[in-house]
């Protein structure tokens, strides 16, 4: 099964299978692992949470609050299957529909996730921080008609005012708030017998030109991820309690926070917030063993390194952005532990490339992911020799399936995933990153497209150019970095700085914001009138 639409499909409603690319689009897809031979039907919550409970037992410890309490695996079961049934029972859910979830991380969150899966619908996870017409946007896409949101995070969701959206919060007041619902609802629930090429999640990311784009992830994808990256490179048990950093709107928060602990029978420690300082704290309270978070955070945690309790410590787990060699040793040198480095793509769902223990080269990204394959092509398409740089090409058991969008055919080229990273593969077969190929600016692990910040600048009265550009930093790898022309009448101070800064934040997700805000006279153009934005990278402007 290569292809979409092999399999009977169990959506009613059938908007995201019909939204998929032509098959002639898709990626080469690769199961040559023998644990990559799934059957033609599966679930993928029943799969993670009912299958590990089947083998494990339901009394094992599967979420933890930060707060001390924690959820069993039987409770997590029991109140997924109850949401499941208000999804079906009260909001009218059928197989297929989209249901958007907002919150920041913690277990009614992961719970509401399983409970999505379950009703054999799709899921739309979104990030707390995102603003009203980001929320628009992503509803207006994903044709979204129900959504589950935290009652704290409900303002934005409402001013989106998106036609027909049905909105249930939890944790709220009233009657009609989800965790008041579950009060009358059966703890059993029997899963949509769901095809394993069935589309289960929808995750967006932004694009080069700031418009967002939809990758489309099926069920069997979901334990690809774990049965690769996660079994063969981070190596989980059961004893395991996972933490980290990135939402689970993020692939890379979904998997190493929900998906790789409840695949393997482990724990996860669910953070609401979770920056540097509070993550590592966390680490010796709770007696966390597997980390994910961002090179930034290992970064900033070496500052006060000797503060934390790190003994319980076994696995540390880096992507988002490069992770430098300088970070890696030290952090080596600090803790006694080895950094998995790795990089990932929401297109992909998570991480293709990486290393462990003894197989680590500090500064290599490391080498294909079992399952996986990977080479560095030419413009034209052809393999470069090892030590040249060219284009990251991959594929694998995941690929890069976009919502009804045109940019499929630059990402998908002859059967490989194209990245739009620049990589020099060694003669040992490690990838060294270089540089992205594009204008996309990861900072601290976020991706973050320039258009879109300058998009948001330009809506100031003041602003009458803007480029926005990404230039290194040594704590967050690259610093959004915006480049003002404002008005005559305007004043070009730190307080002008400023209120540009705090607006951009009032328009799109904060973390985006420019950090570095520069009012100049004029920005570098070349004859034609465009802005020279290797200008602004390279400071000659």
């Amino acid at each position: 099964m290569t292809r979409g639409g092999a399999t009977a499909s169990a959506h009613a409603d059938t908007f995201t299978r019909d939204a998929l690319p032509p098959p002639e689009l898709w990626p080469e897809m690769l199961f040559d692992l023998p644990e990559l031979h799934y059957p033609e039907r599966l679930n993928c919550a029943v799969m993670l949470l009912d299958r590990t409970i089947e083998r494990l037992g339901p009394d094992r410890p599967c979420f933890l609050d930060g707060t001390g309490t924690t959820w069993s695996y039987g409770e997590v079961r029991a109140r997924a299957d109850a949401i499941a049934h208000v999804l079906v029972d009260d909001l009218g859910v059928v197989p297929g529909g989209r249901v958007l979830l907002r919150g920041p991380n913690n277990p009614w969150l992961a719970v509401c996730w399983l409970a999505v899966l379950k009703a054999g619908a799709v899921v739309v996870t979104t990030m707390p921080m995102l603003r009203s017409g980001e929320l628009q946007v992503v509803c207006e896409m994903a044709r979204v008609g129900v959504a589950l949101c935290d009652a704290r995070f409900l303002e934005d969701l409402v001013a989106a005012e998106v036609d027909g959206l049905q909105i249930t919060t939890y944790g709220g007041e009233g009657s009609d708030d989800l965790l008041a619902r579950l009060t009358t609802k059966p703890t059993s629930y029997d899963a949509v017998d769901t095809a394993a090429d069935d589309v289960c999640l929808l995750a967006f990311t932004s694009g080069t030109t700031g418009q967002s784009k939809a990758t489309m992830h099926v069920h069997r994808d979901v334990l690809a991820i774990a049965d690769t990256f996660s079994a063969h490179i981070v190596k989980p048990e059961p004893s395991d309690v996972f933490a980290g950093s990135p939402p689970l709107a993020f692939t890379f928060g979904l998997g190493g926070l929900v998906i790789f602990p409840l695949r393997a029978g482990a724990s996860s420690l669910l953070l609401e917030k979770a920056p540097p300082e509070a993550l590592f704290a966390a680490v010796g309270r709770h007696r966390v063993s597997v980390l994910f978070t961002a090179p930034t955070g290992y970064r900033l945690a070496l500052r006060r390194i000797e503060d934390y309790d790190l003994s319980s410590l076994r696995r540390c787990v880096s992507a988002g952005e490069t992770l430098p060699a300088a970070t890696s040793d030290a952090f080596r040198e600090a803790t006694g532990l080895r950094i998995i480095d790795g990089i990932g793509a929401t297109e992909m769902l998570h991480v293709f490339i990486s290393a462990a223990d003894d197989d680590i080269r500090p500064g290599s990204t490391g080498r294909p992911v079992p399952g996986y394959q990977a080479c560095v092509l030419d413009e034209a398409g052809r393999p470069v020799p090892d030590g040249e740089p060219g284009r990251l090409a991959v594929k694998g058991p995941t690929g890069c399936r976009y919502l009804n969008d045109g940019r499929q055919r630059t990402y998908v080229q002859n059967g490989w995933n194209i990245t739009g990273d620049v990589y020099v593969r060694d003669a040992e077969g490690y990838f060294w990153y270089q540089a992205r190929s594009d204008d996309m600016i990861i900072s601290a692990g976020y991706n973050i497209a320039g258009p879109e910040v300058e998009g948001a600048l330009m809506r100031h009265p003041g602003v009458e150019e803007c480029a926005v550009v990404g230039l290194p930093d040594p704590d967050r790898g690259m610093v959004v970095t915006a480049f003002v022309v404002v008005g005559p009448t305007v004043p070009r101070t730190e307080e002008t700085a400023k209120e540009l800064q705090d607006f951009v934040k009032s328009q799109i997700a904060p973390y985006k914001y420019p950090r570095v805000l520069h009012l100049v006279d004029a920005l570098p153009k070349t004859s034609t009138g465009k802005v020279q934005r290797f200008a602004l990278r390279s400071g000659s402007h």
